[in-house]
């Protein structure tokens, strides 16, 4: 890992919080009126493209899927309907994984720091708030606007050199955002196939 790093753009499911699994449950009964095998594609589709932002998967779902057209106001509607669900089931601070943020905190003067996610921006912020969290980020970024358009703006905006950025995701998506921008990525697993101590390089 470059040592001269200075910028780190986070990941938020499964990087800061446990929380693939209740996305799962969240598609389950958004479209729990859709024959179960239907959303189990989903669900598959959903764990494959972990960075991918809801609006990108409820399109998979009913044009893939179920092969019906739906329209751009539509797709919004289900993803309001999933947000409200998530605001609900993700206030839990047990599922902020704490390795993590407490990397984050004995970091906080050393590094700007970023959260870009694939999920939707406005429930992303409110979460971060409820679980008093935002303060530790420079700022927080989702969708509908992907990730790697969020770190390349970020990046431009702010005028960073590239050599000095890192982000840390647990998807092939996330690789993909980091390689888009040509930045670092460092890998991340929670369940300890990618131990946390790769990111102990990156303390000053």
């Amino acid at each position: 890992m470059n040592s001269k790093i200075k910028v780190i753009f986070w990941d938020f499911d499964g990087v800061l919080m446990d929380s693939n699994a209740v996305r799962d449950h969240g598609f389950e009964q958004v479209l729990r009126e859709y024959p179960k095998q239907k959303t189990k594609e989903l669900l598959k589709y959903h764990r494959e493209n972990g960075g991918l932002s809801r609006y990108v998967k409820f399109r998979y779902f009913f044009e893939e899927i179920m092969s019906t057209l739906i329209s751009d106001d539509e797709i919004q509607e289900w993803a309001d309907k999933f947000s409200q669900v998530m605001r609900k089931l993700l206030l839990n601070k047990d599922l902020l994984i704490q390795e993590t943020i407490n990397f984050i905190k004995r970091n906080q003067e050393n590094y700007r720091m970023y959260i870009t996610s694939g999920s939707d921006q406005e429930e992303l912020r409110f979460l971060c708030k409820s679980l008093e969290i935002d303060h530790l980020f420079n700022s927080i970024h989702g969708s509908p606007k992907p990730k790697k358009e969020w770190v390349k703006d970020l990046i431009e905006i702010n005028r960073y050199d590239k050599k000095d950025c890192v982000l840390v995701g647990d998807s092939y998506n996330d690789f993909e955002a980091a390689r888009a921008n040509d930045i670092a990525f460092q890998p991340y697993n929670y369940s300890g196939k990618i131990s946390f101590e790769v990111l102990n390089c990156l303390s000053i």
